[in-house]
């Protein structure tokens, strides 16, 4: 169960961390009708069949590079979401340039050294591209916070799901892009999320 939802989650795909809840949580409170949401590197898709679950209808696009994420994720959001497969932004029609509302990413941010250390539940059996954030962690978020800003609608919102330790860095490359971040932390669920829109 994630986020109150079952979540099919085939072999060697990311499996859904209860901390990324928050994250869910944050996107939820963004909803109004009609509103365009994505859901980029998104996995199995839990995060954006959460989303579905509430009574508000949205306009989904799902996006992750792996061919295997994007056939589960297209199992847990049926034909309620569009599912596509590309690197980020790639995929996504060019008619959501500056429409979007709410842009969820839970992009991977374990640094490469560290991938080793992991348990080996996550390691050996997930997609090391859904891991490896590159040297400092943060290589993936870095390309999804730069190329947000042309997506984003005048009032949308930018969510990224990020670790304690990294949270600095990561609102620090917000405000690099022309967004205005805050930090979120759940101690319960050992979250942190960084949301910010356009200045």
């Amino acid at each position: 169960m994630f986020a109150g939802q079952r979540v099919v989650v085939r072999p060697g795909v990311f499996v859904p961390r209860r901390r990324t809840e928050l994250l869910v949580a944050q996107a939820r409170a963004l909803l109004v009708p009609g509103a365009v949401v994505v859901d980029l590197c998104c996995g199995s898709g839990a995060v954006g069949a959460a989303l579905l679950a509430q009574p508000v209808a949205v306009e989904l696009y799902l996006s992750d590079i792996d061919e295997a994420a994007t056939r589960c994720a297209a199992l847990n959001v049926g034909t309620r979401g569009t599912v596509l497969t590309g690197d980020l932004f790639d995929p996504l029609p060019a008619s959501l340039h500056g429409r979007v509302q709410v842009l969820a990413a839970n992009a991977p941010y374990v640094p490469t050294s560290a991938i080793a250390l992991m348990p080996p539940e996550a390691r050996l059996h997930e997609a090391r591209v859904a891991l490896d954030g590159g040297d400092d962690g943060l290589d993936v978020q870095r390309r999804v916070i730069e190329g947000a800003p042309r997506w984003l609608s005048p009032t949308g919102t930018l969510l990224v799901e990020t670790s304690e330790r990294q949270a600095e860095a990561t609102a620090g490359l917000f405000r690099a892009g022309g967004l205005v971040p805050r930090v979120l932390r759940s101690s319960e669920l050992d979250a942190t999320v960084v949301v910010g829109g356009l200045a």
